[in-house]
């Protein structure tokens, strides 16, 4: 079969694509970095591998007339065109839950340093400053807050588990409730959207980007977050109303955020949250730690192996009959 993988450019690059080649030695295999050097290929390949990064409309898809089966080498799968895919055939998988635990880890870390302030301080004293006063007024504990979950799902539940121990109430929304064994576990209790956002001092998102949930926090959502309430935002930008966002962290009425994804990524130099003292950004990186990597990577070539094998596939999204 051919075999084409669409990876970012990076220095380890030419490792990836020989690797692929040599593991994949019976087939030909083709290694790409952009959409334009993929076009070409879509006549003939019978595999894709893709990440996260790259959209995969229903146009390249119908240019794929060969094209059996997609895997996703991350957990997202919002850049598919899974429409287009089930109406042509095309069995599509991602690598569920790979990233979970870097993701849970990097929302922990983004809380305590929003609700200490340590971005300013670093910066601070970068700077020559001893900003110990200013942050006296500010720092805040983590224990005894509440926090809200949105989402509770794998990373969700991920998320849960490390921050109970630090003493905080967890209240959790979603459209499917978690067993009531699996609640008493996590220490977590089901709540309306409204109320969790009414209730909580940090509000984390856990969901997909789907028609239901874009701009699930819009303007009016936003206004019923507690005051100087932290947003954290590690799934998706188009989750959120970026413009009512940043006009509530602009007039203080949120305490913070840290934003992890945009629309478009990278954002723009002049983007408005690059200019708020209140906010910590991230480039889309909270799940993508070496091992998160390795799992991702490992997860995606155990499928293709197993679709060329004729053998059942792993965390299947699309059921495809070519």
């Amino acid at each position: 079969m051919k075999l084409v993988a669409i990876l970012p450019a990076s220095e380890r690059l030419v490792a990836q694509t020989a690797m692929l080649q040599a593991v994949l030695s019976g087939h030909e295999t083709v290694v790409v970095t952009s959409v334009a050097e993929l076009e070409p290929h879509l006549p003939s390949v019978e595999v894709l591998v893709s990440t996260p990064f790259t959209p995969i409309t229903e146009a390249m898809l119908a240019a794929a007339p060969k094209l059996r089966f997609l895997q996703v080498a991350g957990v997202g799968v919002d850049h598919v065109d899974l429409d287009a895919a089930r109406r042509l055939g095309i069995t599509v998988a991602n690598v569920a839950g790979a990233n979970a635990v870097s993701v849970a880890e990097h929302v922990v870390m983004a809380i305590l340093a929003l609700m200490r302030g340590l971005v300013a301080a670093h910066e601070a004293m970068r700077t020559g400053e001893w900003p110990l006063a200013r942050w006296m007024a500010t720092a805040r504990d983590l224990a005894g807050r509440t926090v809200g979950i949105v989402g509770m799902g794998r990373i969700g539940r991920e998320v849960a588990a490390r921050l109970l121990p630090f003493g905080v109430a967890l209240l959790y929304h979603d459209v499917r409730r978690v067993p009531a064994a699996d609640e008493d576990a996590l220490g977590v209790t089901h709540a309306s959207l409204d109320d969790l956002l009414a209730s909580s001092d940090v509000v984390t998102l856990h969901l997909p980007l789907t028609p239901e949930t874009r701009n699930l926090l819009d303007r009016e959502r936003l206004g019923r977050m507690k005051p100087g309430a932290l947003l954290v935002n590690t799934a998706r930008a188009e989750l959120v109303d970026e413009a009512a966002l940043v006009e509530a962290l602009g007039s203080g009425r949120l305490g913070g955020a840290a934003i992890d994804v945009f629309a478009p990524e990278p954002p723009p130099p002049d983007h408005p949250l690059r200019r708020l003292p209140n906010v910590l950004l991230t480039p889309h990186g909270a799940g993508v730690t070496a091992e998160a990597q390795e799992r991702i990577a490992q997860g995606a070539l155990t499928n293709v192996l197993r679709f060329l094998d004729g053998h059942s596939l792993a965390d299947v999204v699309v059921e495809g009959h070519r």
